[in-house]
């Protein structure tokens, strides 16, 4: 399991208030911080969260270095009744980097996540600056992670969080996850990612994460869309059906194959036969012509009875002529 200092940066600005994610952005942010801290902490009990904000009156550090659910629940509370302006993500990771700077066990390994729920604004959208910090965080080993959701979501040929995630990865160990508005939970999204797939002891290859370092994959990236470590059960009942039919494909397979298998079994046989008694029959007929027998050649044998019954008419009649002129000879 990963050894890691681990700074949120969670999204206050007014466009958290919408009500497209149940029951609204920042609640459902708010769940799926949560739910990184826990799954962080039981990872490894070493590790620590930081958490900050990102907008209203400029980034701002809620808690620091922290394996204390109550502070990072009472940090989330306070943000909340800061939500306003906009969010201005370059200053807000350099003090995420630097506040990493200054942890406790310098033994843990540096990252960075970043809620993004609102439009890009500001020095957020130079993608020639974003891309130089991106280099800055690689250079200085620290790995970063963007969940995008909401107006987030980049759309079009422009698409500056992912520049910096290819910039700023090394190894596979920063990732950009988008979550579409729908009936899931944001949580549960941010549950099955690329993010936590190694703090869950998930290769990270099994994630199926087909964007690569980007990492723009997320939900039902599991054998049959079921999170085995969420229900085993359901899980195993699945396999185990997917397996019985493949065996029953198999079996069918089997069978048929043998069918065919004696079927032309069957047609050889019956040619080679045909053949054997062909053979039997020319034998038959050499032998009798080399001693000297009459042999049936077939439809020959009528025009020989033809001609023996010519002849012999032909001699009755000669013979008859003879008597007749004996007869009068004796007269």
């Amino acid at each position: 399991m990963p050894l890691e200092a681990t700074m949120m940066i969670i999204d206050n600005s007014e466009y958290m208030r919408n009500g497209d994610y149940m029951p609204s952005r920042y609640d459902a942010q708010s769940d799926a911080v949560n739910t990184i801290f826990q799954t962080k902490i039981d990872s490894n009990p070493e590790n620590t969260v930081g958490l900050m904000t990102m907008a209203h009156k400029g980034p701002e550090v809620l808690v620091t270095h922290s394996k204390d659910l109550g502070q990072i629940l009472k940090g989330i509370h306070a943000a909340a009744s800061k939500i306003g302006g906009s969010i201005d993500i370059p200053t807000a990771i350099n003090i995420a980097q630097l506040a990493l700077k200054h942890r406790e066990n310098k033994n843990l390994r540096q990252r960075i996540v970043v809620f993004v729920g609102s439009p890009l604004q500001g020095a957020g959208t130079d993608e020639r600056e974003m891309v130089k910090l991106a280099k800055k965080l690689k250079k200085n080993n620290v790995a970063i992670d963007f969940i995008s959701f909401g107006d987030g979501i980049e759309e079009g040929e422009s698409n500056v969080l992912r520049s910096f995630i290819d910039n700023a990865t090394s190894g596979d160990n920063s990732h950009l996850v988008s979550v579409p508005p729908g009936p899931h939970l944001l949580s549960d999204f941010v549950l099955s990612s690329p993010i936590l797939s190694e703090d869950r002891g998930i290769p990270p290859g099994a994630m199926a994460d087909e964007a690569g370092p980007s990492g723009s994959g997320g939900a039902n990236n599991f054998e049959f869309g079921v999170d085995p470590s969420l229900d085993p059960e359901l899980a195993m009942a699945l396999r185990m059906s997917m397996e019985e039919e493949q065996a029953r494909q198999a079996a069918e397979e089997q069978v048929h194959q043998a069918a065919t298998n004696a079927t032309a079994s069957a047609e050889r046989a019956d040619v080679a036969a045909d053949v054997d008694a062909d053979e039997e029959t020319m034998l038959q007929q050499a032998i009798a012509m080399s001693e000297g027998r009459d042999v049936d050649m077939g439809d020959d044998q009528g025009d020989d009875d033809e001609v023996d019954e010519e002849e012999a008419i032909a001699r009755a009649i000669e013979m008859s002529m003879k008597q007749d002129q004996g007869e009068q000879k004796k007269q």
